[in-house]
């Protein structure tokens, strides 16, 4: 247990992918680092994506060939480390003519299919369309890219950084910023008495990256913009068959994606809007939800409308303001920035995009260490997440040898605990506890969250942890909360 007059090399603030990924990193070249998060790990934009590890398909179009590539090459990288939360999928593009020429389309693929090399991932191909979708969209092209559980990503590297000896302090709002006797000290949740202090700063919040450096008055003419664009998501029952994903086309240029979920649900989304409010209250609104109706009931015989939700989703990516046009087009790339304040660096992060977090983590890393004068390692790429041991190539044999194992439990409910927690998953399973009456969570996977992903309420455990917000009913959950006395 470590105390509030200790000094740490790094103090980060923002515990999304970003963050968690940067604290991972760096714990493991052997600093000391407090992670201070204001909500939950994963709270914000990190669990509001559209949950895809994949290079970009689209943005070839604005010429963003770096970010691409950069993409590209990590989705096996991460494939490989995470291969329980992270699986190869297959895309589904319809041909609408009078989107974009089958020419443009087929460039497009080719270049996506040999920028970042490929090891498990197949080639993108031609494909008969004719009685998948409605009528008049008759051919199309499959290409690969990967699925991933976005928020349990970001636990992941949260584990993996405590694991390294990095402090993870969840509800920790950092409330002000004081350059002190060499050192920074960093304020929460009004505490005046005392702050944590570190050597260094490092500004991961997202889309407060600004407010963190306007309300402590650390920003200068030459600080960088933030442009927030909000991203909202619709789910509901299966509109078709398959574990197959599409992606359409839309007339104002953008692409919408209908997605497998959970086994029984559709995701669809998602769009990009210009955004300006509260970004705690961040919400779906009616425009986006006819968007996201209208841009599959294109496709699609089976129509849906706002009455067949059964849940959304709406986050607000914090993107590097490159002042170009409209939201849509603004680069998904990130931005990082050092500064010195008193004689004391801060490093800001802006933009970036759930599949470039590692490489991210690598260059903050990399600033970090010249700041401190160290030698940082690039460890990253090759060592596995919590529960990703073994890699892509033995995750099915494994899964099937648990699940063959436990076949006395429900099947469903070993998949997900395998597909959540991976070689964790059979730690939990032996102590297991009691089966709640929803059927669907066993008492020792509610402690197991609590002791050691930070989980503090019944929605970190239902909506971030895991998904089970979608299956299990209010009035299942009064025995959890009895049990746990979490609300």
């Amino acid at each position: 247990m470590f105390k509030k007059s200790e000094i740490f090399d790094v103090i980060i603030i923002g515990g999304g992918i970003n963050g968690a990924g940067i604290a991972r990193d760096i714990a493991g070249n052997g600093l000391s680092v407090l992670l201070l998060e204001k909500d939950d790990l994963a709270q914000a934009t990190s669990s509001a994506s559209t949950k895809l590890i994949h290079g970009g398909l689209r943005y070839l179009e604005y010429f963003e060939f770096g970010l691409v590539r950069k993409a590209l090459k990590e989705r096996e990288v991460l494939l490989n480390l995470a291969p329980h939360i992270i699986r190869p999928m297959d895309f589904i593009l319809p041909h609408v003519p009078s989107m974009r020429p089958e020419w443009m389309i087929r460039m497009g693929l080719f270049l996506y299919d040999n920028l970042g090399g490929r090891k498990y991932l197949g080639k993108s191909r031609k494909i008969n369309l004719s009685g998948e979708i409605k009528g008049e969209y008759k051919k199309g092209y499959i290409y690969q890219d990967c699925w991933v559980d976005d928020a349990r990503l970001v636990i992941l590297n949260a584990v993996d950084a405590k694991n390294n000896g990095a402090v993870i302090k969840v509800r920790s709002n950092c409330t002000n910023i004081i350059a002190k006797e060499n050192l920074w000290e960093v304020f929460v949740n009004n505490d005046d008495e005392c702050g944590y202090k570190s050597r260094l700063l490092i500004n991961a919040a997202g889309p407060w990256v600004r407010d963190i450096i306007d309300d402590n008055n650390l920003s200068d003419k030459n600080t960088p913009k933030v442009r927030l664009v909000k991203g909202s998501h619709i789910i509901v029952p299966a509109i078709y068959e398959g574990d197959y994903s599409y992606i359409f086309q839309q007339e104002d240029g953008r692409v919408v994606f209908a997605i497998p979920y959970e086994k029984e649900f559709t995701m669809i989304g998602t769009t990009d809007i210009e955004f300006s409010g509260n970004v705690d209250d961040v919400s779906i609104d009616e425009f986006e939800i006819d968007y996201l109706c209208s841009a599959v009931n294109k496709f699609f015989d089976e129509q849906i409308d706002k009455e067949k939700i059964v849940h959304n989703f709406s986050g607000v990516r914090p993107l590097f303001d490159d002042e170009k046009g409209d939201a849509s087009s603004v680069t998904r790339d990130y931005h990082i920035e050092c500064s010195d304040y008193k004689n004391l660096r801060i490093i800001s992060v802006f933009g970036g995009k759930i599949t470039t977090y590692r490489k991210l983590a690598e260059e903050v890393a990399e600033h970090v260490g010249d700041s401190l004068n160290m030698k940082m390692k690039k460890w990253t790429a090759n060592a596995p997440l919590t529960g990703g041991e073994g890699g892509y190539s033995k995750w099915n044999e494994y899964k099937k040898l648990i699940i063959d194992k436990y076949n006395y439990l429900s099947e469903d409910i070993l998949e997900r605990m395998l597909c959540q927690y991976g070689k964790n998953a059979e730690e939990i399973i032996k102590k297991r506890g009691k089966l709640y009456k929803c059927g669907k969570i066993y008492e020792g996977e509610v402690r197991y969250l609590i002791k050691n992903e930070w989980a503090r309420s019944l929605d970190d455990i239902l909506w971030r942890r895991t998904k089970l917000g979608l299956f299990i009913k209010e009035d299942e959950l009064e025995e959890i909360k009895k049990d746990f006395n979490i609300f």
